[in-house]
């Protein structure tokens, strides 16, 4: 099932997205995560999806603004593309390779969960910003509490997945790294999520024979394709994902966890790395992104002008001096 969150003459709902872009409401549902949180995972929430098929269609796709399929307990961003690691290294802080210790673990950081953005939605410049770029990455949607899974355990805490573009400033992103920590503002403008939701059933007959899952990936620029890969290219699962999440912490319904970006093109800096040059250029105001998971959808977002940053002092250099 694809489970979409919109908005039809001012109200909020949640339904299930037919073929042919019908939408079915889902009787007294306005918000995905809360009724993640009492469904208890994907029998659950299938259950609650056929619910709607006993009522009345809705409006179609066309008469609808879509908007994120959930607002996510908390997003965790990983990296888990050999080759993105390696081009958007040389990108950002002109360091060649990988990194021996990125193979122990899958890493990830935490973004902004109050900066989600939905699949049609104009995406600001980040404040103070020049170097604007898009990251294709793929979100799986945890459904269910856990702590301390297994990969295997974690398997039955994914309800679903949606394409994830994880927009980054660049040269904010380059600056505030030197310190020890982040990234930060660089990623905190907007993180775009959507279409909807595809329940995980619906992806297990691209499931591989190592556990992932082999759906192609698009990127694409004001028409121009940029960037195509498999999301199967990652070096770890998204149960491997999971599993390191819940560990010595609790994963909880509305998690979601980011694929990180996929290679070859799945981002401008990866190229910029790669080439040598900014080419394609950065972002701005004006530019298209579209990004288009297989089996999943499409995420179309126009950037346009942000505001200016509101003006902060330099940190004070202060006296070592103690009483």
């Amino acid at each position: 099932m694809r489970f979409a969150t919109y908005e039809h003459h001012g109200r909020r709902r949640v339904g299930v997205v037919e073929e042919d872009g019908t939408l079915f409401p889902l009787p007294g549902v306005t918000s995905l995560e809360a009724l993640l949180a009492e469904t208890d995972g994907l029998g659950g929430l299938l259950a609650a999806g056929a619910v709607a098929h006993d009522v009345p269609p809705g409006p179609h796709l066309t008469e609808v603004r879509l908007l994120p399929p959930l607002r996510p307990a908390s997003v965790r961003d990983f990296v888990t593309f050999e080759e993105h690691v390696e081009g958007v290294r040389r990108s950002v802080d002109g360091t060649a390779g990988v990194p021996e210790q990125w193979y122990a673990a899958p890493t990830f950081y935490f973004t902004n969960p109050h900066a989600i953005y939905g699949p049609h939605d104009d995406i600001p410049v980040p404040p103070g910003s020049c170097v604007l770029d898009f990251e294709l990455e793929v979100g799986a949607v945890v459904g269910r509490t856990g702590h301390d899974l297994t990969p295997e355990r974690a398997r039955d805490h994914i309800v679903g997945y949606t394409v994830f573009n994880d927009w980054s400033a660049r040269d904010l992103q380059s600056a505030e790294m030197k310190v020890g920590l982040g990234p930060c503002k660089g990623k905190d403008t907007a993180t775009t999520l959507g279409p909807w939701l595809v329940t995980a059933d619906e992806l297990e007959p691209h499931r591989d024979a190592d556990g992932f899952l082999r759906l192609a990936l698009t990127a694409e620029v004001n028409g121009q394709v940029v960037g195509e890969d498999l999301l199967s290219h990652m070096s770890w699962t998204f149960e491997e994902m999971t599993a390191y999440a819940s560990r010595g912490t609790r994963v909880v319904a509305g998690d979601v966890l980011g694929s990180g970006t996929c290679g070859n093109g799945g981002c401008l800096a990866e190229l910029w790395g790669r080439r040598g040059t900014q080419d394609p250029p950065p972002l701005k105001a004006g530019d298209t992104v579209s990004l288009t998971v297989e089996g999943i959808g499409t995420l179309t977002n126009t950037v346009v002008p942000g505001v200016a940053p509101v003006p902060l002092p330099s940190g004070r250099r202060r006296s070592r001096e103690r009483a």
